[in-house]
């Protein structure tokens, strides 16, 4: 069926559908629908994060039901998208790639979990996608040429439409940066300047599809972009994981976001009279939403998504270990706090390696430990980033320039906030940023800047994910294999015995 639904896609039809309607030329100009969707990371299933996310099947189902009403809409997703859980990840994103282009949509941005797999298998993706993948500021090491296109044009009854792709930065450091090594992210801001005259010049209506996002704490914001290039009439977002119920206005630009992990599905409606913009409202659409306009789930997704978890499920169903109690690992959590599952991770890191000291990046914990019998499924949906363990050789300067990186966002969430293991140090939130720890001690014993520790942590990290520069050039005293595995290890051997909060002070 899906089959199926692709060729009806290449023909402007859609088999379980009636014909469109045209609906989108009325007496108050032409209407036209952008359905978006942001940082989807994976969740396919209507039962993924307990049952919040609404489901690729549901969610194709809207959009085609959308476009068989009405033929000028457009689906566009603001990246994050290839990686995740392990249904997705198993195939290294290609089975999302299979799953966009039965549900119909028209354009993306990668985000930087989309570069996880590295930048090549990205490529490769790309190519598997029957839809453009966009972005103006990803370009080759040699900032010489595009890997993928800057934008795109769409006609809708004579209205002109751009839609730009950009990426966040902060993709250097937001995945290995051994991931990204071949490619090479310029200012969004200076390329989003050079290219808005040509496409206003050209276009009625000009789309930013982004990933960067609201969170004060990254290096570029959409906040910032839109105030810096005004020409932008709507910009569909994503990275943050910020909920916009009726998107967010910053000088004439809307900003549009859904949250993350497809628990909504952004819906923006616009009026387009004599090629000017005369109305632009965003709403978000919730399950009752979305299955209000889709009436059924998508065949053609039902029937893949069937047949990828009967595939999946036979590698992932063994039982591993127990737990007598869930885990969180809640954004809000992981990222600004520390947390058991941060403790329990850094724990059996350090025990695995014998190392001074662990750390683990909140960032690195995706979903929560279950309660109850623990299978590889669901310990590879907390570690999904094929992680390895080492160590390294650090002074105590720069384990105390790590922590200080650690918490200088504060209170605003950060991936790269550190939970420890064999130390411990108390943070003052009302000091100034490179100046709010104090009282590190490292095995109960006051840290010494000039003393060499063994440093045990995710190979992300001791790249310089997340902006941890420090570690580049440290030398590395050992490989202990996949992160997953020594998790697990540990779990079996000792429980959640010790993980007990109280390493970092808050004051």
């Amino acid at each position: 069926m899906w089959k199926k639904k692709l060729i009806a896609a290449a023909l402007g039809l859609c088999l379980s559908l009636p014909l469109p309607v045209f609906a989108s030329v009325q007496k108050d100009g032409i209407h036209i629908t952008i359905l978006h969707t942001n940082d989807i990371h994976a969740r396919v299933q209507s039962t993924d994060d307990e049952g919040k996310t609404i489901g690729m099947d549901w969610l194709a189902g809207a959009i085609w039901a959308q476009k068989g009403a009405d033929e000028d809409t457009l689906a566009l997703d603001a990246g994050d998208t290839f990686h995740g859980l392990t249904l997705i990840n198993l195939s290294r994103g290609s089975n999302m790639a299979m799953l966009m282009n039965i549900a119909g949509f028209d354009a993306m941005t990668p985000g930087n979990h989309d570069f996880n797999f590295g930048s090549q298998r990205l490529i490769e993706l790309a190519r598997i996608l029957n839809f453009p993948v966009l972005s103006a500021n990803l370009m080759d090491k040699d900032k010489t040429q595009y890997i993928f296109r800057p934008y795109k044009s769409y006609d809708f009854n004579g209205v002109k439409v751009a839609v730009m792709g950009l990426s966040t930065p902060e993709i250097a450091y937001k995945t290995n940066p051994l991931n990204v090594k071949e490619v090479a992210f310029t200012d969004p801001i200076a390329v989003a300047r050079e290219l808005m005259p040509k496409l206003r010049a050209s276009h009625d209506v000009v789309i930013g599809l982004m990933h960067m996002g609201i969170d004060k704490s990254s290096v570029v914001t959409t906040e910032q972009l839109a105030k810096a290039v005004p020409g932008f009439d709507i910009i569909i977002d994503g990275h943050s994981h910020t909920t916009l119920p009726k998107g967010m206005k910053v000088g004439n630009t809307l900003i549009c976001q859904t949250g993350c992990h497809g628990q909504a599905l952004g819906k923006v409606e616009l009026v387009v009279k004599d090629h000017k913009l005369r109305k632009a409202q965003a709403l978000l659409l919730n399950r009752q939403g979305v299955e209000k306009l889709a009436k059924m789930p998508d065949e053609g997704v039902a029937q893949a998504l069937q047949e990828i978890s009967t595939q999946v499920k036979m590698e992932t169903e063994t039982v591993v270990a127990e737990s007598p109690r869930t885990l969180t690992a809640a954004r809000e959590i992981v990222r600004t706090q520390e947390s058991e599952l941060g403790n329990l991770a850094a724990d059996a890191l350090r025990q695995a390696t014998e190392a001074d000291v662990a750390m683990v990046n909140g960032g690195s914990l995706r979903t929560a430990l279950p309660a109850g019998k623990i299978t590889k499924g669901a310990v590879l949906d907390i570690f999904p980033f094929n992680n390895r363990v080492i160590t390294l050789a650090v002074d105590g300067k720069t384990l105390k320039s790590m922590l200080e990186l650690s918490v200088q966002y504060l209170p605003a969430t950060f991936g790269g906030f550190l939970d420890v293991s064999g130390m411990t140090f108390t943070v003052d939130t009302k000091a100034p940023a490179g100046k709010r720890v104090s009282e590190i001690k490292v095995q109960e014993q006051p840290l010494e800047e000039s003393k060499i520790y063994t440093l045990a942590l995710n190979d992300f990290t001791a790249a310089g994910g997340d902006g941890y520069d420090m570690l580049k050039g440290a030398q590395m005293k050992g490989d202990f294999g996949p992160l997953e595995s020594i998790f697990v290890e540990y779990l079996q051997k000792n429980g959640l015995q010790g993980i007990e909060l109280g390493r970092i002070t808050m004051k």
